[in-house]
C-alpha cells in the first residue's frame, strides 16, 4: 500500500482533535433562517475585486457541494488540519559526541578601547576617566544565550469564492480531490516565515452569481434603482437664491452619478460576468518558532541589554530533530535545552509538521571592570560581541547631564 493510499484510508472527517472523528457540523444557519438558501456576499464595495470573497454557509455543504475528505468544511474561516500520524516526529536520543567547549574572553586593551569609544559617543562626558584611569580588576562572567528554532509547516483549508474570469474549472470530473497533506508543496528556505495559498485540485465548480442571479448587474444602492437622486444644492426645491438651480436645472433631481441613470451597476461579486468560481483553498504556513534563554550571570548587569547585541556562536546543531544538550559546563543551558525541546515537541508535533530544528549556544561577553581615577574607585561593564559599555556611575559628566 502506498503512502498516499494509507493516508486516504484514514477517516476523512478526522481533522479535529488527534484520533477523534469530527462529524459534519449541524445545519445551523438554515435552521435559524429557512429562507436562507444561497451564499451571501459582503456589503457592496467592502471587498476589492482582486480579493477572494469568503461566504458564510447556509447548508451543511456551504452551498459549495460535497468533496470527499472535506465534508466537515462549511465556511470560510479556515480549519487547521494536523498531519497524518506517520508524519509525527519520534523521540531523539541525546548526542553521544562531546563538543569542545572553549570559552573566549576579552583583553584589557579591548576593555579600555571600548570604554573610550563609549565616552566619545556622549557629548557631555569628559574623557579624563577613560584616558587616565588605572585599571584595577577585570572579572569575566561566562554568560550564554541558548536558542532553539523549530521550523514547522501547518496546513488549513477553506472554501473560497472568486469572480469567474475565464479560469480553468478543475472540477471533480478530472479526478478525486487529494487530501490536504497529500498535496506536494515545495518547502521554502528553512527557518524563514512564509505562506503559500493554492486551490486544492479537482474541487472547483462554476455557478451563477447569487448576488446578481447571473445577470452581471445589481440594483444601484445610491438611487435604489430609481435612476435619479435629489439635488443636494437646492434640497429638491429646484430653486437656489430665488433662481433656477443650476445643478438640477430647476427639476429638483438629477441623474444618479453612480449608475448614470441606468438604475443598475456592475455586480461586485462577479465583476459583471454573472458567474462565480468556488473551490477549496489550501493555506500552508511555514513558521520559525523560537525559544530563547539567557543563563543567570550573577551580576548587577541588566539582562535586557543583551537584546541589542550579538554573541559569539560556540555551538550549532542543525538537523531534522536535534537531541538535547547534556554536557555543557553551565547546567542551566543543559536544562534549557531539554525544556525547550520538550515544549516545542508538545506544542507543534501533533498539530504541525516539524521540518527542521536548529539549536545554538552563544557566548555573550560580559566583563565587569573596576578602575581608579583621582583616588576613587569606579566600574563599568563591557558586553556583547560589539563590546558595548554600560555604567551607572561615570564620574565626569557636565552639569547638563545631571537630571534634577
Amino acid at each position: 500500500m502506498t503512502e498516499h493510499s494509507s493516508i486516504r484510508n484514514m477517516n476523512s472527517t478526522n481533522y479535529g482533535a488527534v484520533g477523534q472523528s469530527v462529524p459534519p457540523p449541524m445545519n445551523y444557519a438554515a435552521a435559524m433562517n429557512p429562507a436562507m438558501n444561497q451564499a451571501l456576499y459582503p456589503p457592496t464595495g467592502t471587498e476589492g475585486l482582486s480579493t477572494p470573497l469568503f461566504y458564510p454557509s447556509a447548508h451543511s455543504d456551504g452551498g459549495m457541494g460535497v468533496v470527499s475528505g472535506y465534508e466537515g468544511m462549511v465556511d470560510g474561516s479556515g480549519q487547521i488540519l494536523p498531519p497524518p500520524p506517520d508524519m509525527f516526529p519520534g523521540p531523539v536520543a541525546p548526542a553521544s559526541v562531546t563538543p569542545d567547549w572553549r570559552i573566549p574572553f576579552i583583553s584589557e586593551i579591548t576593555a579600555k578601547e571600548a570604554f573610550i569609544e563609549y565616552v566619545n559617543s556622549h557629548c557631555c562626558y569628559g574623557t579624563g576617566p577613560a584616558t587616565d584611569m588605572v585599571l584595577q580588576d577585570m572579572q569575566p562572567f561566562n554568560t550564554y544565550r541558548y536558542r532553539l528554532e523549530t521550523f514547522t509547516e501547518s496546513r488549513a483549508c477553506k472554501w473560497v469564492t472568486v469572480p469567474y474570469k475565464g479560469q480553468t474549472v478543475d472540477s471533480l470530473a478530472y479526478g478525486q480531490a487529494p487530501l490536504p497533506w497529500e498535496i506536494n508543496v515545495p518547502v521554502p528556505t528553512f527557518f524563514k516565515d512564509e505562506k503559500h495559498k493554492a486551490p486544492v485540485p479537482h474541487t472547483s465548480s462554476l455557478k451563477p452569481c447569487p448576488q446578481c442571479l447571473g445577470i452581471g448587474k445589481t440594483v444601484c444602492t445610491k438611487c435604489h434603482g430609481v435612476g435619479r437622486m435629489q439635488c443636494q444644492r437646492c434640497n429638491g426645491t429646484g430653486i437656489w437664491f430665488k433662481e433656477s438651480c443650476r445643478d438640477c436645472i430647476g427639476n429638483g433631481t438629477h441623474s444618479c452619478r453612480n449608475c448614470s441613470g441606468s438604475c443598475r451597476v456592475i455586480c461586485t461579486g462577479c465583476t459583471g460576468k454573472g458567474k462565480i468560481l468556488n473551490y477549496i483553498q489550501l493555506d500552508v504556513t511555514w513558521t520559525n518558532n523560537i525559544f530563547e534563554f539567557i543563563a543567570d550571570h550573577k551580576s548587577e548587569f541588566p539582562t535586557d541589554h543583551f537584546k541589542e547585541v550579538n554573541g559569539e556562536k560556540i555551538f550549532t546543531d542543525e538537523q531534522f530533530m536535534v537531541p538535547p544538550i547534556i554536557n555543557f559546563p553551565d547546567r542551566a543551558i543543559n536544562q534549557a535545552s531539554q525544556n525547550a525541546l520538550q515544549q516545542h515537541h508538545s506544542r507543534f508535533a501533533s498539530t504541525s509538521r516539524i521540518l527542521r530544528q536548529r539549536q545554538t549556544i552563544e557566548w555573550l561577553p560580559l566583563t565587569f571592570v573596576e578602575y581608579n581615577w583621582k583616588g576613587e574607585k569606579y566600574n563599568y561593564f563591557v558586553y556583547g560581541k560589539e563590546n558595548k559599555v554600560f555604567t551607572s556611575n561615570y564620574p565626569a559628566k557636565c552639569c547638563c547631564c545631571v537630571i534634577l
